[in-house]
């Protein structure tokens, strides 16, 4: 009776290691954007609909809508850096850290996501068009086609590029340079939008 209410007992525990591994291998670190910028603690915006920003979810295309980071082998063939693993997917990193930036340049009351109580008449959305790793010229490109609409219907569009050459295709020195180059064209948004 005591081997089989010592099972009975062990059964829960080894069933929850079998859960804990269906999951496949861990990989041994996530990235992630740190903004080179931010806004001091206790820092206050206030503002009305006009003065405040609203930044909106950003398109991507199918290739950058995965938490891993693509690698350009050529002009018609796309892979996946070995290792390289984001924390989540980019786009929402990259639209966290424009708010960040925005809001530390400017001191502007920055909404950053989809609240729907947050009525800003100026606006920015845009596309992610490029958030990965050129294997052709050894670099990281960032492309970020941004919108920004304000009062009536009026809309603007800029493209949004920064690219470090000279990277290794290795996830340690890819994680920080797409982080230098997303920072580069974040501070590039924030000039943009005042």
């Amino acid at each position: 009776m005591n081997r089989i209410t010592a099972l009975a007992a062990m059964a829960p525990v080894l069933l929850l290691g079998g859960c804990l591994s269906l999951g496949g291998k861990v990989p041994e670190s996530l990235l992630t954007l740190t903004p080179a910028t931010t806004a001091a603690a206790g820092t206050v915006a206030q503002g009305s609909s006009s003065s405040s920003l609203a930044l909106v979810e950003l398109d991507v295309p199918q290739a950058l809508d995965v938490t891993r980071v693509p690698v350009q082998v050529s002009d018609t063939e796309l892979a996946y850096l070995k290792d390289a693993v984001w924390v989540e997917r980019p786009a929402r990193l990259f639209r966290r850290l424009i708010a960040e930036t925005i809001r530390a340049k400017s001191g502007r009351m920055v909404i950053d996501g989809d609240d729907p109580g947050a009525l800003a008449i100026d606006r920015v959305g845009g596309t992610l068009r490029s958030f990965g790793y050129d294997a052709r010229t050894s670099s990281v490109v960032v492309v970020f086609d941004a919108a920004r609409s304000g009062e009536g219907s009026s809309v603007t569009t800029k493209r949004f590029e920064s690219r470090i050459s000279g990277v290794p295709a290795e996830v340690g020195a890819v994680g920080p340079a797409l982080n230098q180059a997303a920072n580069d064209v974040a501070a590039q948004v924030a000039d943009w939008v005042g």
